[in-house]
This record gives structure tokens, sequence and C-alpha cells, in this order.
């Protein structure tokens, strides 16, 4: 490195004085501002959700899966200051973008707030400042999008600011391990960037592996999300198709794992859920018709992913048709608002769309989640701020169907295989304890 500003960064990097601010305290973010303040970094984290920020400022925990504590722990390290005041980007020499990339209404990208916190940015950036996109995204954005509104600033790429991209990996749950351990990409849209950016996270993460270029890094991270989104749409389509066979997924999947090699066991479910692995084809797709090409397999599992929701209800109705009872006007308990189990995470949850189509066939519904007591603004206009019932015996006693959508380990399972009058389960976190029962449905 030549260049006097990267040469000035590097330093800062090494010694550990370089200032970090990691723009967005969700999922990512958080857990991104613990691993460099634990490294030595001084963080400052920006959060636009005033209501959140001021739970982080006051030490509350805002999401599970990170553990009881997590807050207070961060702050009481005195290496992490939250806060609302944007400008104080003006402080940092290290920015780190971890906003949300979903999808707009036509399945094309919507990068609207990972570029609002890249202008931003671009109007308070030191000079030398390196900026890293760690948003899920498709190949091009770092170097075509954000780029681009940096050099409106007046910034020359590679000159007086840095640009990287480098791809969260986070997985959410209280399994999930710690960021310092996840192996971490890098690539830069330059070879200072790209050095910048390897150097950085190599003071935070255990192994960080650095490759030739930004579009590179993005392309790999979308791989790595669709490669489960295929898999799963496949175990999905499975259960579809065996059903009128009378053959039961789980059943064939167990058969079918006793090989030794060339399986990998996946699980079907109600649908996907959470900030990647449903939107992520998506961007493959969108990206490949940009470039002239088709990503028809990666579409049809998108395709198949988003019908299994409506197929699930198809065997509640056909569930309580065999007992009797119509669809439209019973009663139907979903357990588990979350997307996945023992996380407080909502976006994108298959119990949403659940919801939806129980409500749009007539159906009388409530859910229950230990986690989430409150719906979100994003379970839409019809879930938001309802609350979660109690999941007790008389409760399970008030509904004709219970629809398992989320395993969470906090549900007493036993209680619901004793009170319950009927069961779908998308799960199968009930077929040890009601297999062979009349009043139990694998969908």
């Amino acid at each position: 490195m030549t260049n006097s500003h990267s040469a000035r960064l590097l330093d800062r990097i090494r010694t550990r004085t370089a200032r970090v601010g990691v723009v967005g305290l969700g999922s990512v973010g958080l857990p991104l501002a613990r691993a460099f303040a634990e490294a030595g970094f001084e963080v400052l984290g920006f959060e636009r959700d005033a209501a959140k920020l001021a739970r982080i400022q006051r030490g509350e925990d805002v999401l599970l899966h990170l553990g009881l504590g997590f807050t207070r722990k961060l702050l009481d390290g005195g290496r992490f200051t939250p806060t609302g005041d944007f400008e104080r980007e003006a402080e940092l020499d290290v920015a780190l973008i971890s906003g949300p990339s979903p999808l707009g209404p036509a399945n094309d990208p919507d990068l609207a707030d990972v570029a609002a916190a890249a202008e931003m940015l671009a109007r308070q950036l030191r000079p030398g400042a390196l900026v890293v996109l760690e948003s899920t995204t498709y190949p091009g954005t770092t170097r075509g999008v954000i780029g681009p509104i940096l050099e409106r600033a007046g910034r020359g790429l590679g000159v007086d600011v840095f640009l990287a991209y480098s791809p969260e990996r986070e997985n959410p749950g209280p399994d999930g391990p710690p960021t310092r351990s996840i192996d971490k990409l890098v690539g830069g849209t330059c070879a200072a960037s790209g050095e910048l950016a390897h150097a950085l996270y190599a003071q935070a993460i255990e192994r960080v592996h650095r490759v030739e270029r930004a579009e590179v890094a993005e392309a790999a991270k979308l791989f790595e999300n669709v490669f489960r989104a295929v898999n799963i749409a496949l175990v999905n389509e499975l259960k579809v198709v065996l059903e009128p066979m009378g053959l039961d997924a789980w059943d064939v999947i167990d058969a079918a794992a006793t090989k030794p090699f060339g399986f990998m066991r996946f699980t079907p479910g109600p649908g996907m859920g959470g900030h990647c692995i449903p939107i992520d084809p998506w961007y493959l797709a969108w990206v490949a018709r940009r470039h002239g090409a088709r990503a028809e397999f990666v579409e049809l599992a998108g395709e198949v992913n988003r019908r299994i929701p409506r197929w699930v209800v198809d065997r509640c109705e056909s569930a309580l048709r065999a007992r009797g009872r119509e669809l439209r006007g019973a009663r139907v308990l979903v357990l588990g608002l979350a997307f996945k189990p023992d996380v407080d995470i909502v976006t994108e949850s298959p119990s949403l769309r659940l919801l939806a189509e129980l409500h749009a066939r007539g159906a009388v519904t409530a859910w229950s989640d230990p986690h989430v007591a409150v719906a979100p603004p994003c379970a839409g206009a019809e879930l938001a701020n309802t609350r979660s019932v109690p999941l007790d015996a008389a409760t399970l006693a008030n509904f004709d169907l219970v629809l398992v959508s989320t395993d969470h380990t906090a549900f007493d399972w036993d209680l619901v295989a004793r009170h319950a009058r009927l069961v779908v389960d998308t799960r199968n976190a009930l077929g040890t304890r009601m297999a062979g029962s009349t009043n139990y449905v694998r969908a």
C-alpha cells in the first residue's frame, strides 16, 4: 500500500485504535458490534428505530437468541456506544452496513435501506475511511450501487474512501456459534480495499478468507442461501408428492439418511422464513435476468416454497372434513409466530402466510408463541398488534385444530398431545408422542 490514507488506516486497524461504526443494530449488527468491541475496538452502533435504540441504551435485550444479559454485558464492556445521532458517523474510521435487503413488490431487490445508509455515510465520513457492506445482496451491489453513492459525494474509490463486501453469516438461535468463530469472506472493490477489509476482520474473527473481488463474495453468499432454499423446496415437494401415495416424507427422509455418503438431510416444514432464505433465490433470479440468463431451477424452488403454506392449510381442511367439520368457522390455533425455533424473529415467517390463508378461508384464528408477545408491524395489517394466547389445557380445548408451525422447545408438547382435539404438525414436533393417533396429521 502506497496510498497515505490506506497506510494510515491499516496502522490504526492493526493497533485496534480505529473507530468502528455498525449501521443497523439488528440480528447482524449487534453480534458484529460485540465481536469488534470484544476485540478491543471502540464501536459506535447506529440505529434509526428510536424505540429499539432506547431499549438498547437502557441495557435491555432486544433479541432473544443472543442470550440473557447480552446488551447489558456489551454496554458494561465500555467499548460500545449505541446512538441515533448519525452525524457521529464523521468520527468513524470504518463503517459496516448491516441494513435489511428485502424484496420489492415485483420480486426485485429493495435496497432502499442499504442505499440510505450509504447516502448518510457519504455525507459524513472522514477521508480515508473504509466502508464494508454486510447485507446479503446480488453480485454487483457493492461496486454498482454503494460505489456511485460514495463517488457522487466527491469520494474517490480506492483513493480517499475504501469499499468492500463481507457477507454476514449469522445463524439466529441459541445454538448459533458466536460471530468470532464463523469463517468470514471479504472481497474489495480494489486491492487496497480488500487488504484493509481483510486486516480489519482478522482482528475480530478467527478465520478470514479474502477473495479476488467483492462480486465473488456477493455471489458466494447468495449461493450459500440458495443452496439451502433449493434443498428445502426439494423436501417440501417430496412431502406433497408422497402424501397421495400414502407415504410419510419424514419416514422416507429417515430411511435415506442411513446412507453414509452422497446425502444431506433436510427436513420439510410449513415454508421458509427469516431475513435471507426466502428472499435470496429471487435476488439471484433477478440479477440473472439482468445479464440475459434464467435461473429457472432457483425460481421454481422459490415458487414451491411459497406454495407450501397453502398446501398445509389444504391438509388442515381435509383433516377437519374427515371429522365432519368445515374449515370455515372452525377455530384454529397456530403454535409459533417466529420463523424458526427458539428465536423471537418474525420476519417472513411462514406462520404469517398460514394465518393469512386460514383467515382467507374463513377460519377463526389465534396464535401462541412463548417468545413473541405481540405481532410486530411486519406481520401485516390483519395480524399486527394481535397478542399471543397462553398455551394451557383450557386454551387447547377451545380450538378445533392446533397447527404446529414453529417447534419451540419452550412449548409443552405433552400438554398439546393430551388436550388438543386435532393436531396438524408441520415440524414433526409430536411424532413420537402422537404417532398412530387418529387426532394427529403430519403435514
